[in-house]
């Protein structure tokens, strides 16, 4: 059965435990995982690397063990899943050092000479995003201007030619009853069956 099913790496990008991203997660490759797909999970706060790129892409920076191993699982997967919280208008530190260490030139694009134009190294893989905030959608989305899902859509998985699949927003949180955040997990669960 795993060669009949979609291979699917979901990444949860924040450090905080136990929180609802993690019920989404769990969610999402449940209904996945029902439905014959194979599923990797990188929960970034149980990994070890260092978030900061200390010489931009002036520099190599050694790649620790988990980065590698993360690479290997982004080039085995057809579909990514990014499971991350809103932290002040964009992603978690976490999630932002882990791409800036992992989509490195050479590995998720490269520059064809000293011209603009680019190879997109990771073409043919789509990704759903699950996404929770506290500010209500309509306002993240009309007054604030959705900043991170520009970011990650289009200046960071597009770039690399990852395309977007779906975008589920999970909002407010902090004013959510506990029956709102269980129809969030019911939801995820769907979205991982038709993945």
């Amino acid at each position: 059965m795993e060669g009949d099913g979609k291979k699917i790496l979901l990444i949860l990008g924040t450090p905080k435990s136990g929180s609802l991203c993690h019920a989404l997660a769990d969610a999402y490759a449940r209904g996945a995982r029902s439905q014959g797909h194979v599923v990797h999970e990188l929960r970034l706060g149980e990994i070890q690397f260092d978030p900061v790129l200390h010489e931009g892409y002036d520099q190599s920076q050694t790649l620790e063990a988990d980065l590698v191993d993360a690479q290997r699982q982004i080039h085995w997967a057809e579909h990514l899943v990014f499971v991350y919280p809103v932290w002040w208008g964009g992603v978690p530190a976490l999630l932002k050092g882990f791409l800036d260490r992992v989509l490195l030139p050479g590995f998720a694009y490269k520059f064809r000479g000293r011209s603009q134009r680019w190879d997109k190294l990771l073409a043919g893989r789509s990704a759903d995003l699950l996404v929770t905030l506290d500010t209500p959608p309509w306002y993240f989305r009309w007054i604030y201007g959705a900043p991170v899902h520009h970011q990650m859509i289009r200046t960071t998985l597009g770039f690399c030619g990852i395309r977007k699949r779906r975008l589920a927003e999970f909002a407010p949180v902090r004013l959510a009853s506990e029956e709102q955040r269980q129809q969030w997990v019911i939801k995820a669960e769907a979205m991982g069956r038709k993945a």
